[in-house]
């Protein structure tokens, strides 16, 4: 018997985002706005939260500093029951945030400080307890320094070797992600990055084609989110579309995150993976109506009411 349906092991971060934001004030005005919240977030921990929201046992391997950055997110990690032992602490770096003027349509730019993140390490010794797992969730890949440099991809081997079901998502593509990338995707079963991440990273424009270069590095199957337009499963002998759910975004900050928290979810639960797919498509809209990366989610009922009454969108690709 594991310990935990899901351990997250990643990018960990503090958002400080508020809204609407049109313009920066000039000199040392003000500018006063609707709304200011501070939330973990990151490719882990916005995927994180909003599983523990949903009901599933998790725990986190993270690296925090030691400021009140951390002591705001482990203290909001306890009130969710997510178990923060296999949580790291450094003096070397603050913890990692990430400040966010949210426009008045939901777009999210972002001023980031790396931190602590980057020092996060994963070692043979801790893989016991990291491991205690029937799902391992690893995020943030090309913002964790120490785990980029292999212990990312030694994690993940660990984890196919004792049957731990792996899912990745990743962050800030650029010209040497690939190269990253390549020890580690034969070790992931669900892929799970942006349509357009995943298009840059294969220089690839189709669907069908982005997911063939993907198979052909080792990913088990693919799950391409693509915004309003919802969302892509694409196994080595189908393509389904998955619809987005209509709402009125308020802040976009997190929904891909939260998709994949809601994913993970689902299948911990014992549900396929298309409906696995449709719940992530459910909490990231959930996460769209309101500030930050877990906003709009209380619980596995409330998503499934959601599910049952919210109509879908149609898109291009219906």
């Amino acid at each position: 018997m594991k310990s935990f349906d899901a351990v997250f092991v990643g990018l960990t971060i503090l958002d400080i985002a508020g809204r609407p934001v049109t313009a920066i004030p000039e000199r040392g005005n003000v500018a006063f706005i609707e709304q200011i919240r501070l939330c973990p977030a990151g490719t882990a921990a916005g995927a994180l939260i909003n599983a523990a929201k949903l009901g599933i046992s998790t725990a986190t391997a993270a690296c925090l500093g030691e400021d009140e950055k951390a002591q705001f997110i482990l203290n909001y990690y306890q009130r969710l029951g997510i178990d923060c032992s296999l949580i790291q602490r450094t003096a070397e770096r603050e913890t990692s945030a990430t400040m966010l003027p949210i426009r008045p349509n939901g777009e999210r730019p972002a001023l980031h400080y790396r931190g602590a993140s980057d020092l996060l390490l994963v070692q043979e010794a801790d893989f016991d307890r990291v491991l205690d797992c029937r799902f391992l969730h690893h995020g943030g890949s090309g913002l964790l320094a120490a785990m980029d440099q292999g212990p990312s991809a030694r994690l993940l081997a660990a984890a196919k070797q004792r049957g731990v079901i792996t899912s990745f998502d990743l962050i800030a593509c650029n010209d040497d992600t690939l190269a990253l990338l390549r020890p580690l995707l034969p070790y992931v079963d669900y892929f799970m990055p942006s349509l357009e991440e995943a298009a840059f990273l294969s220089g690839k424009q189709s669907v069908a084609g982005i997911a063939r270069f993907f198979f052909d590095a080792g990913v088990g199957c693919c799950v391409l989110k693509d915004g309003e337009n919802g969302s892509w499963l694409i196994t080595r002998d189908d393509i389904q579309h998955i619809p987005a759910y209509q709402v009125t975004a308020r802040d976009t900050t997190g929904c891909g995150d939260s998709y994949c928290g809601g994913f993970i979810s689902a299948l911990a639960r014992g549900m396929s993976v298309q409906q696995a797919c449709q719940v992530g498509s459910a909490v990231a809209a959930l996460v769209a109506t309101g500030l930050g990366s877990d906003a709009g989610v209380e619980n596995w009922a409330q998503v499934e009411a959601f599910i049952a009454t919210t109509p879908l969108c149609h898109s291009s690709a219906d």
